[in-house]
């Protein structure tokens, strides 16, 4: 399954991945080390707790090994029409105007304004143009948007 991330998403993950690999797993195996160190395992809260920590680093480890690799890094362009890494500025029926980036699942934060491409706002929008109009169903009820403007980067 191919995972796309815009250019800026996908230095997140590796950057991530850096600072679990350099920093922070060696420092949660000092710890272990220090707290084994000290005898009695079995009781031995920051042991136990050490190596719960250790897990979940190894396990994060792993899914950004393969998330990365797996990944395909689109770079976006101007266009004039709405495609991925696209960030559309539209109006909904009250007039409110808001700003989406669309972005990969493993990028979006929609109170920061970027959401996944796979989102019913996403695929309503994709392949838009400034003007259209589109209808998104939602669990919250439908919500008409107009798109007012596209830009990139």
């Amino acid at each position: 399954m191919t995972v796309y991330l815009t250019r800026e998403g996908a230095q997140k993950l590796a950057k991530e991945l850096s600072e679990l690999l350099t920093v922070e797993r060696p420092r949660v195996v000092q710890e272990v080390s220090d707290a084994a160190a000290q005898g009695d395992r079995s009781e031995n809260a920051e042991y136990i707790y050490g190596k719960k920590r250790l897990r979940e680093i190894d396990r994060r480890v792993r899914f950004l090994q393969k998330r990365l690799d797996a990944c395909e890094v689109v770079e976006v362009s101007d266009q004039d029409t709405v495609r991925f890494g696209a960030i559309v500025t539209v109006t909904d029926e009250d007039g409110v105007e808001r700003e989406y980036q669309l972005v990969g699942p493993d990028e979006s934060s929609p109170s920061a304004g970027r959401i996944s491409f796979q989102s019913p706002i996403g695929r309503a929008l994709m392949k838009r143009r400034v003007g259209d109009v589109v209808q998104v169903s939602r669990p919250a009820g439908d919500l008409e948007l107009e798109v007012i403007g596209i830009r990139y980067g």
